[in-house]
């Protein structure tokens, strides 16, 4: 009998396993080190004969689950990470299970599901029904697309097809102020080479783009393909860039705007923070990620262009057996893969479980949280807040000693895990807040182990 059919027989018992781990593993996050601080060492060869799931999953007991992150726990504030809420695991079980391929519609209902995610995201963050869009793996990928279809634009304003015939003849620049490491991959990825990128200048104290600065740029510029790359919100300072401004003068300059909000565009859920996004509906392309704010599994982003005809020739390929007759959109025409799989159920599910105030609750929580900790880094003689908390992140670094020392410190220690960062030169330590599962004594938890920390270094 093949390993295969054996390990369906028995499926109720090993399924009856995994969920026990799973359950165990999600009770005792609070407790788990935040983040593991040993050295793989995974050992042994590939089996010639497999010994079946049974025996795979007591070597992944033994070897790896004690070795995982408590990532998607309510203590880890590096980077800006989601935990998996109860909908959105459910909800990833049974897209395992029913293993759904969205590359095309016609034989599933799964893309008409991606198509009213989509939907209920715009709704959820206020945006106009004129984007249409695709479920990414990430924002990285998001931001590609954005890179992908301005460049399709900006060969279109020099009589040229860059997705048929490629780069050459066509100077194209980007600008931006602030942009995230992701853009810069995505310059490189599309061809544009990373070098493309023109600093544009900062406000002063800020990461929001100067908009004169800006202008001056793009005037000197004129002549060439020109795409800007707007800040929904900076990976450090939380900052917007001035969106109405700059997508003036993108239209003046016939420039493509791309806004990158992969996790500050959810402040459209908060009343007092909404303006901060105002002209977003402006933009060309648009990006979000749903595995930050949303709080669903790894991976999922968004991308939203209101020039979906561009996307199609930048994606777009022909082949006899990927003719379908639907009325759907193919995602594999709008994205980068063409097999793909059914990350909107955890999305649709989510946002039918939790509406529009679950996840304005989640972020007004969140951010307070943040304040929180910011007011007390403000206060303590150990640290010193370098930039006031605007919205989820706290940048912060301790009165004496290296930064590094004290993170390394820190995330040693097990009960929290915060990650480095800059500002306006500075080595920094970043904190942010971005999980449903984090609440008022995971708060409390953090800033004793700062004051033990801070008590310990000092002199």
């Amino acid at each position: 009998m093949h390993p295969m059919d054996t390990d369906v027989s028995q499926l109720a018992t090993l399924g009856q396993q995994v969920e026990r781990w799973c359950l165990e593993f999600l009770q005792t996050l609070p407790q788990r080190p935040v983040a593991w601080q040993g050295s793989p060492t995974l050992g042994g060869s590939l089996p010639h004969r497999g010994a079946g799931s049974a025996a795979a999953l007591q070597r992944f007991e033994a070897e790896i689950s004690r070795a995982l992150s408590a990532s998607a726990g309510p203590r880890y504030l590096g980077f800006v990470t989601g935990g998996v809420t109860p909908a959105a695991l459910l909800a990833d079980r049974l897209v395992g299970c029913v293993d759904q391929n969205l590359a095309t519609p016609g034989d599933s209902i799964a893309s008409a599901v991606e198509q009213q995610a989509l939907a209920w995201l715009r709704q959820l963050l206020t945006l106009p029904d004129a984007f249409a869009g695709v479920l990414t793996t990430g924002a990285t990928s998001a931001n590609l697309l954005g890179l992908l279809c301005g460049r399709q634009a900006a060969g279109q304003q020099q009589g040229l097809d860059i997705a048929a015939d490629g780069l050459a003849g066509a100077p194209i620049r980007l600008y931006a102020a602030t942009p995230h490491a992701s853009t810069l991959k995505s310059a490189a990825l599309a061809g544009l080479g990373r070098n493309a990128l023109v600093n544009v200048a900062c406000q002063a104290g800020s990461e929001a783009m100067d908009v004169d600065d800006l202008a001056r740029l793009l005037a000197r510029d004129r002549g060439i393909g020109q795409i800007v790359v707007a800040s929904v919100g900076t990976v450090t300072g939380t900052d917007f860039d001035d969106l109405p401004a700059i997508a003036a003068l993108c239209r003046r300059h016939g420039a493509w705007l791309h806004a990158d909000g992969a996790f500050g565009l959810f402040a459209r859920l908060l009343e007092d923070r909404r303006h901060w996004a105002d002209g977003i509906e402006l933009a060309d392309s648009i990006t979000t990620d749903c595995h930050k704010w949303l709080n669903v599994p790894y991976d999922c982003g968004v991308f939203l262009t209101r020039h979906p005809a561009l996307l199609r020739q930048t994606c777009a390929v022909a082949a006899p057996y990927l003719a379908i007759d639907a009325e759907l959109p193919a995602a594999m025409e709008l994205g980068i893969e063409n097999s793909r799989r059914f990350r909107a159920l955890p999305v649709w599910l989510s946002l039918l479980a939790y509406g529009r105030q679950g996840f304005a609750e989640l972020v007004a929580r969140n951010c307070d949280q943040a304040e929180a900790l910011a007011r007390w880094i403000d206060a303590s003689p150990h640290y010193r807040l370098l930039t006031p908390c605007r919205l989820n992140v706290v940048v912060f670094a301790p009165q004496r000693g290296a930064v590094s020392d004290y993170l390394q410190r820190l995330n040693a220690r097990g009960r929290v895990f915060m990650a480095p960062g800059q500002w306006q030169g500075q080595p920094a330590i970043r904190a942010a807040f971005s999980n449903w599962r984090t609440h008022a004594e995971d708060l409390a938890i953090t800033t004793t182990e700062l004051a033990l920390l801070g008590v310990e270094a000092a002199p």
